[in-house]
């Protein structure tokens, strides 16, 4: 299991560290996203990598039970349909589970200007989900609480107020 004082790596470093493709393309997330660091793209490929690692096993042993849990899971995410299959799973791609963090579901509901402003609306606490303060642009969010993110009423009269000046 591990010890918990010596948590582990939450992604992989890529194995060819100079690859002009990776960085171009990783670049390119960056700008889109707003990320800041590139760690932040291999964690969500992490994450990506461990679904569709799941969904392949899955497909070997036809477990059913599991398939739907694996299924049901990525449904609240919002990443697949109610009726998809494990080859939706295997389908899908890393803008997919960007897509889904707070950061950018932030940015889309033109909450913030840009991903940059919707980040630091998060880090600095005005971004509220179900009346609870999330500090984290990580956080992927479950389709139930996309329609409770909210800017922070405190600063929303902070903002109302300075465009009157």
């Amino acid at each position: 299991m591990g010890h918990p004082k010596k948590p582990r790596k939450k992604y992989e470093k890529p194995k060819r560290p100079y690859d002009k493709d990776r960085i171009a393309k990783e670049k390119k997330l960056m700008n889109e996203f707003g990320l800041r660091r590139k760690r932040e793209i291999w964690k969500a490929e992490s994450i990506l990598r461990d679904f569709r690692k799941r969904a392949r096993d899955l497909q070997g042993k036809r477990d059913e039970e599991k398939e739907k849990e694996l299924i049901n899971r990525l449904y609240r995410l919002g990443l697949v349909t109610k009726s998809a299959s494990l080859d939706d799973v295997l389908e899908l791609k890393l803008e997919d589970i960007l897509s889904r963090r707070l950061q950018s579901i932030v940015f889309n509901k033109k909450i913030a200007n840009s991903p940059k402003h919707a980040r630091q609306l998060i880090v600095h606490g005005h971004i509220l989900i179900n009346e609870r303060k999330v500090r984290w642009p990580s956080f992927l969010v479950p389709t139930e609480l996309e329609n409770k993110i909210r800017l922070s009423p405190k600063i929303k009269n902070q903002l109302i107020a300075g465009e009157k000046e």
